[in-house]
């Protein structure tokens, strides 16, 4: 049978995105407009960066990330930088499928992309990682014991597809097939993680909110209304697992995966739908070959507990009980509660007591604290105060553990 993987995870995360200082925001701002040169850039993102390892560290937490300072966004260039994908600014709305949330959302406040990504011939790998120097800076932060801890985010292998309308993430005398697509995008994954293992990347978490928009009631609804799709949802479903494994499966028995699954976190704590995951529940527990799953839990559009019967006996889960979007601190013993309220639905499933089942879990923030570099409604301070509570509640419930 198949072991729990630990540390990483371990029992406080936090998923990744931490906010950026104002005037580090500033000098990225510049850069922009072509008054900071990239070498002057790189220097303002190491001294922010620096800092904010220090911040994770003294509050206690392990898988420390770079904040993404040096990203403008959470899913960054991976894609970008592939052969065969070409970044396109204003696209036309006629590409989207305006039904899918996040590109609902836009329509909804009268706005839409700015940018997006097309496929525009064959997917390959340059050789050349988008991500490894971030990793490299990190090393020089923290002891080499610990590189192995240090979490890389990454995008969803099928990131640049759910968005687009049937037959358009791709031109057909490219690919036949989205199974060509996806086969191709895989193969570009696996040429990254490559690179990123030689480097001592062992902790890699994607980030994936498609996922949980295929809980999305008014998603389903509206595919359901559009003539124009060839696959039904489960059947989208089962071709981003297969991309997922099919990117991961070279690495897997030698490197952490995990996955985190939000339901949006723009500009001003927005977020972009709602549901429960029980639709997705089995295939996304017990067919998806990651380790650990980082699930959003900290409001009622998260739904109950019960999709967690179906949690394997050796996977984890990160429950993030405490919301990244707003200030406001959560009752510590009401945290406490609901951690132990899903371990008992875990053990459950797994036919586990209380106690095994709090062993494969952690707990953090639902989302990070900036998924887009603006950040969320809340400052520098109360960021601080949202990671010490939960490294508090970890202490109390798994006292002594990373």
């Amino acid at each position: 049978m198949a072991q729990n993987q630990r540390n990483p995870p371990f029992r406080a995360e936090h998923l990744g995105s931490l906010l950026r200082p104002k005037e580090f925001l500033e000098k990225r701002s510049a850069f922009e407009k072509n008054e900071l040169s990239q070498a002057d850039l790189t220097k303002a993102e190491d001294e922010p960066i620096t800092k904010v390892v220090k911040v994770q560290t003294d509050a206690g937490f392990r898988a420390v990330t770079d904040g993404e300072y040096r990203r403008a966004v959470f899913w960054g260039t991976f894609f970008e930088e592939l052969e065969g994908m070409t970044e396109v600014r204003n696209p036309s709305m006629d590409l989207f499928r305006p039904y899918v949330p996040d590109i609902a959302g836009f329509i909804e406040k009268g706005h839409k992309p700015g940018q997006s990504c097309l496929c525009t011939g064959k997917i390959k790998h340059k050789g050349k990682s988008t991500l490894v120097d971030q990793f490299e800076f990190l090393k020089t932060l923290i002891p080499e014991e610990r590189w192995g801890d240090i979490k890389l985010t990454m995008i969803a292998p099928p990131w640049y597809h759910l968005r687009y309308k049937d037959g358009l993430a791709f031109p057909k005398d490219v690919y036949a097939t989205d199974a060509e697509y996806f086969a191709d995008i895989a193969q570009a994954v696996r040429d990254e993680l490559d690179i990123l293992y030689a480097a001592g990347v062992r902790n890699v978490q994607f980030d994936d909110p498609n996922f949980a928009y295929f809980c999305s009631e008014k998603m389903l609804a509206g595919w359901a209304e559009d003539k124009s799709n060839t696959k039904t949802p489960d059947e989208l479903l089962d071709a981003y697992i297969q991309c997922y494994n099919d990117s991961i499966k070279n690495h897997s028995s030698k490197m952490h995966f995990g996955l985190h699954i939000c339901r949006g976190n723009f500009m001003g704590s927005r977020h972009f739908s709602e549901g429960g995951y029980d639709r997705i529940a089995t295939k996304l527990f017990q067919t998806l070959n990651v380790s650990t799953y980082y699930l959003e839990y900290d409001t009622p559009r998260a739904g109950g507990f019960e999709p967690l019967l179906h949690l394997p006996a050796h996977k984890n889960v990160i429950l993030g009980v405490i919301t990244s979007k707003f200030p406001e601190l959560e009752d510590k013993e009401k945290m406490k509660e609901r951690l132990y309220a899903a371990a008992d639905v875990i053990a459950k499933g797994a036919g586990q007591t209380r106690e095994q089942a709090l062993d494969r879990m952690g707990v953090s923030p639902q989302c990070g604290f900036a998924s887009h570099e603006e950040g969320n409604l809340l400052g520098w301070e109360d960021m601080k105060n949202k990671l010490a509570l939960v490294r508090s509640i970890a202490d109390d419930v798994w006292a002594g553990q990373p």
